[in-house]
């Protein structure tokens, strides 16, 4: 077993796992402390230290949030069980969790991005632990970043000071941590040219928001994004603000927090920051800044202008629903026309005009379904060969509290941590799980997550999506099941509305 290794900044010594054929290493700095000068700075070198440094226990959280205070709250029952967390301005810090014996196995790697809005959530969610996934064969990574103000300030005093790098720092620190994954990797028996970027929620769009940076060329291989991409025609909750926009955006923040100067923002106590975004609620997110990202990842995978590689989508059966959501049928056609143009007639028909509760019914369709098959079919109008696998999670979910497949219960299953879960899972779920997540290692290891189960017999196939053979996955209680899956009469019009819309530059 590798019990330590040599990195940059040092030594590190780790811990087995609950199986002592794994071992990992909790709390690696990847970069140093992001505090007083380095507040909303691009992640700047590690600091070396003497001795061996003990990785044993994950280091803080980011600034966020106190987790876990709303029972109420469904993610307070699921995993953020402890509001007495430590978090701290200082958490450059990812983890490991290696099968290798030796350094010279060149093992795959899995890079994972948490999710959480890009406002909250953390590496140590007990969901996240690496241990199963690890002992499929594969090195797993997962990344701490800065989030809300802390990771993506945009200020005209910041960009002045570092027009290379002016803000989108909670990216650069994901970008960061993967590129001291291809530098140290080795030390654990990984393979630095055997990358893939995972992520789930707004860890799935930091995926795509690395997959379409200029400045990541060759740093991956494969990219996993679970409910991570939702395009449409519909309004959507999500959209990057421009650099001139979200400069502005940081000067009115600044006046929240009674400072002029960026100086006087870089004394301020990181809790006090914390807490006036708390009081004065603020969305601080990804930003077209002209350098880590050059148009939202909608705008650029629809013209190539991505890392090609073999890619993966997946989403649950019941979220982000959306629609046209009008209040009057008058509305109603009026946003349709506005929104469908020349394909007005044809989705009005679909949809019906004499009663709005229907026609808003007959307008739904899930944007992530739409997503995977708008890059599907866009890459074969480029001609790019590398395969998208989409799938649908559709177990039933036990609990006093009926959830469905709630956004994020699928993460119990891909990293295979259900015993974690006060759910009362039966042993079907279980085997959904071991098979989910034989999937996901096999895709890490080759682009493909077809394979054999632990006791040799061939899993189902996961055929890819294909426009002239549309195959969806769908897991289910009844297990792992690829089937025939043709857009719906909704979802067709909807995705060729998306594509005329975002038809392919000259």
């Amino acid at each position: 077993m590798i019990k330590k290794a040599t990195v940059e900044g040092g030594v590190v010594v780790g811990a087995p796992a609950a199986d002592p054929r794994i071992f990992s290493f909790k709390g690696i700095p990847f970069a140093a402390p992001p505090v007083g000068e380095n507040r909303w700075r691009a992640p700047q070198p590690v600091i070396p230290w003497e001795g061996e440094k003990e990785c044993y226990i994950f280091k803080p959280i980011s600034m966020q949030h106190i987790p876990g205070l709303d029972l109420n709250n469904i993610y307070s029952r699921e995993w953020n069980v402890d509001p007495t967390i430590v978090m701290d301005e200082d958490c450059l810090y990812l983890n490991v969790w290696t099968p290798a014996k030796t350094a010279d196995e060149k093992l795959p790697v899995y890079v994972w991005y948490f999710g959480g809005g890009l406002q909250e959530g953390n590496p140590a969610e007990m969901e996240f632990d690496g241990e199963r996934l690890a002992r499929r064969g594969i090195v797993v990574v997962t990344v701490n970043y800065r989030l809300n103000v802390f990771g993506f300030l945009a200020h005209p005093e910041l960009t002045k000071e570092a027009p290379e790098a002016p803000t989108n720092f909670g990216h650069l620190d994901q970008q960061a941590g993967t590129r001291w994954v291809k530098r140290n990797i080795a030390a654990f028996g990984g393979d630095p040219d055997n990358i893939t970027i995972g992520g789930q929620s707004a860890g799935g769009g930091s995926v795509l928001s690395q997959l379409i940076s200029p400045q990541n060329e060759g740093l991956f291989q494969k990219a996993i994004v679970l409910s991570g991409i939702m395009y449409g025609v519909y309004p959507s909750m999500f959209g990057g603000k421009n650099l001139e926009e979200a400069e502005k955006f940081g000067e009115e923040f600044f006046d929240i927090l009674g400072v002029k100067t960026l100086e006087e923002a870089r004394a301020l106590d990181a809790f006090y920051i914390r807490d006036k975004l708390v009081e004065n609620p603020r969305f601080f997110g990804t930003v077209v800044d002209g350098k880590f990202s050059l148009g939202s990842h909608e705008k650029q995978i629809m013209q190539g202008k991505y890392w090609h590689m073999p890619l993966l989508f997946s989403r649950t059966s019941t979220e982000f629903m959306s629609s046209m959501n009008s209040e009057t049928m008058e509305q109603f056609k009026a946003d349709a026309k506005e929104r469908f143009g020349d394909f007005y007639d044809e989705f009005m028909q679909l949809c019906g005009e004499d009663d709005i509760e229907k026609a808003n019914a007959a307008s739904t369709l899930s944007g992530i379904e739409l997503g995977a098959r708008a890059v599907q079919k866009r890459k074969e109008e480029l001609g790019i060969d590398d395969p998208v696998y989409y799938d649908v999670f559709d177990p039933s979910i036990p609990g006093w509290d009926d959830p469905k497949t709630f956004h994020s219960s699928d993460l119990w299953f891909w990293f295979e941590t259900l015993a974690k879960c006060w759910r009362p899972f039966k042993g079907f779920h279980f085997d959904l799980a071991r098979h989910m997540c034989n999937y996901m290692a096999n895709f890490v290891k080759t682009g493909d997550p077809n394979g054999d189960d632990a006791d040799g017999t061939p899993m189902p196939k996961w055929e890819p999506l294909k426009s002239d053979a549309p195959k969806t996955m769908w897991f289910r209680d009844s297990g792992a099941e690829c089937i025939d899956d043709a857009p719906s009469p909704i979802v067709d019009i909807v995705l060729r509305r998306f594509l005329d819309k975002n038809k392919i530059e000259k």
